[in-house]
């Protein structure tokens, strides 16, 4: 476990952007009936979702978002010096998206860009490693961009998967200022758990081919998919989230001095309403402490922590407010942030 502190680094913009077409998941009923499909809808609690079109990336959402939040607070892109995107549906194998990022908004060729390849914690990562160089490396402003297109890489016919995932895209600009004070993080992971999500065929070391992309009948329920697209053993995925996650949020606030009360907001990862819940309760948390876009927007992988934050905290930001971030997935990888926001300004999220 890496548990972090830094100081004077924060967020001071943020945006986000999802598709226009909206899923509407009890008529989501093309491979499964309609009982079905209510049964898995009602455990989950994601009730619409947003579908990126075929000619749109994650990059795409995040470029609108970034777009909207540069306009919005009048940023000169000559000043921005930092450019880390994260996602695991990124534009190409190569080069990094976030380099072509660079360009597309019109950045300075003194920018330094890069990509993080990470699953569900990936926003809290990229925060970590964007304020580590912030506060040593002498940069003024960056943009940490996320984005994902997860409902293209995920099969339509199988049930433990098909009604969960979503597509969005965020921008945070973050900046140097003494106001943020002290934010803390907790970084983890656990390759042993590396097949609890995963996706088999596509990469180097089982290359795509005819039999990857093949459909195929995988377990006794007739859940249909090919070796290309993803797969989740939810159950071994909760019992993973009850034995780690309560106990790094209560390390993260032990490391920090800090206890529940002093928490304005919790924003978890937006894996589905049971998990959500079962946090909940066994941290004793305020509903109105926990924020949700899980019914709005699905399982956006990394993007769901911040857009939720988006989403739900436009208008209750304007005074300094203290947040706990907490994320979990794929790797397993799994993080906790707290940090403050300071008259952060939210602006509207864009549909593409």
């Amino acid at each position: 476990m890496a548990v972090i502190k830094f100081e004077n680094v924060g967020i001071t913009a943020l945006s986000g952007a999802v598709p226009r077409t909206v899923i509407d998941n009890y008529s989501y009923t093309q491979h499964f009936t309609a009982s079905d499909v209510k049964e898995v809808v009602d455990k989950i609690g994601v009730y619409e979702r947003r579908f990126a079109d075929e000619n749109t990336c994650s990059s795409d959402l995040c470029f609108v978002a970034a777009e909207k939040l540069l306009t919005d607070n009048n940023i000169d892109r000559n000043d921005i010096d930092l450019l880390i995107f994260v996602s695991q549906t990124p534009d190409y194998r190569m080069p990094a998206t976030s380099v072509l990022m660079q360009h597309r908004l019109g950045l300075p060729k003194t920018t330094v860009a890069f990509d993080l390849v990470m699953g569900c914690s990936g926003f809290i990562y990229g925060l970590t490693v964007v304020y580590a160089l912030m506060q040593n490396g002498g940069f003024k402003k960056a943009l940490l961009l996320d984005g994902e297109t997860r409902s293209k890489v995920y099969s339509p016919k199988d049930r433990r998967t098909a009604f969960m995932f979503g597509d969005a895209g965020v921008a945070a600009l973050i900046e140097n200022d003494v106001k943020f004070g002290k934010s803390y993080f907790s970084m983890n992971s656990d390759g042993s758990r590396g097949d609890l999500i995963r996706i088999d065929g596509g990469g180097y070391r089982h290359p795509s081919s005819i039999e990857t992309l093949t459909e195929k009948v995988v377990d006794e329920f007739g859940n249909r998919r090919n070796d290309e697209q993803g797969y989740m053993n939810g159950g071994d995925v909760f019992n993973f989230v009850i034995s780690e996650i309560p106990n790094d949020i209560k390390t993260l606030l032990n490391f920090s001095g800090k206890n529940m009360d002093d928490i304005d907001y919790f924003v978890f990862h937006q894996a589905n309403k049971f998990i959500n819940s079962y946090l909940s309760k066994k941290l004793k948390l305020n509903p109105l402490k926990t924020p949700s876009t899980i019914e709005k927007y699905g399982n956006t992988s990394s993007v769901s922590v911040p857009i939720t934050i988006v989403s739900e905290l436009k208008d209750k930001l304007h005074e300094e407010k203290s947040i706990l971030l907490s994320a979990f997935g794929v790797g397993m990888t799994w993080a906790t942030g707290l940090i403050n926001l300071c008259n952060c300004r939210i602006s509207e999220i864009v549909e593409l």
